[in-house]
């Protein structure tokens, strides 16, 4: 264990151990990405995870946001952690530590099980709310026209391509709920069997189908087996075909780009394939 908060600026330190007395650092979880830091801290009373960012750090007020008014039901049936406190100047806040391993990278990351307590789950978040919107669809599509105008390593063909189809789209509208925003394996943590959900990074008002594009090019492709599983947990299938594929492009834009933007190739990558796939449903 390591007596330093490592990472923290000064401030955001204290108002740890103010938060947490006798708070010792038991691993760094931060995937080194972004300058946020994620840290397991243990105190006098209980486990927590520490996270903090840095001024311009998009995803801590969207964490924020979703902890202080979208939560409450996942904490109260136990399916992820609780705010425990949050210093929204400094951009730390504290949460209750959510037990158990990782799915991602272990037999879990495979298992019908897992992803049919995931549809189950994320439905319940889902269901919380929603209301018609008529601009979602257009503003998505206008972030990922200026991303294509941003530095990136998509061939000149195929964002010529994308940003074709991009500028054509006519949406209408559709409904928001509260989303997930980075729905997979790598934010599900799994005790003895049991799914519980971490890492709010991502959220915001979007449609149902918006967190099902990660599962679909990361796992359904490969093993249908998890995709009915995660339906028989979710429900009817939310997803309509022709927004689901712009759905599918904007996300595939957005992924190759903000990758190229951090330097993760192998997430890179993934954008680029995402954005073949994407690209083949207009053919």
């Amino acid at each position: 264990m390591q007596r330093g908060l490592q990472g923290l600026d000064d401030a955001q330190a204290d108002f740890v151990r103010r938060t947490v007395p006798g708070a010792t650092v038991v691993s760094d979880d931060s995937w080194g990405l972004l300058d946020t830091v994620v840290l397991h801290v243990v105190g006098d009373d209980h486990d927590v995870t520490v996270k903090a960012a840095g001024p311009e750090n998009t995803h801590f007020p969207r964490e924020l946001r979703a902890h202080r008014q979208w939560t409450a039901g996942l904490v109260a049936s136990g399916d992820t952690g609780c705010l425990v406190a949050a210093e929204e100047h400094l951009r730390v806040l504290v949460l209750d530590r959510v037990p158990g391993h990782l799915a991602l990278g272990t037999p879990d990351e495979h298992a019908p099980d897992v992803h049919r307590q995931s549809g189950a789950l994320l439905r319940r978040f889902h269901d919380q709310h929603a209301a018609r919107d008529d601009g979602f669809m257009r503003a998505e599509s206008a972030k990922a026209i200026a991303a294509l105008a941003t530095p990136h390593r998509v061939p000149a063909a195929v964002a010529a391509r994308a940003r074709d189809l991009l500028v054509s789209f006519e949406p209408g509208p559709v409904d928001l709920v509260p989303t997930h925003g980075d729905w997979h394996p790598r934010n599900w943590i799994v005790d003895d069997g049991r799914l519980r959900a971490i890492d709010f990074g991502r959220f915001a008002l979007r449609p149902p189908a918006f967190d099902l594009t990660r599962l679909a090019v990361l796992h359904w492709q490969d093993d249908p087996a998890l995709e009915q599983a995660f339906f028989e947990g979710y429900g009817a299938d939310p997803r309509e075909p022709d927004a689901w594929r712009w759905l599918q492009l904007r996300e595939a834009v957005g992924t190759a780009v903000w990758a190229f933007t951090v330097h993760d190739d192998r997430f890179e990558a993934q954008g680029h394939r995402m954005l073949a796939d994407a690209l083949a449903a207009f053919d």
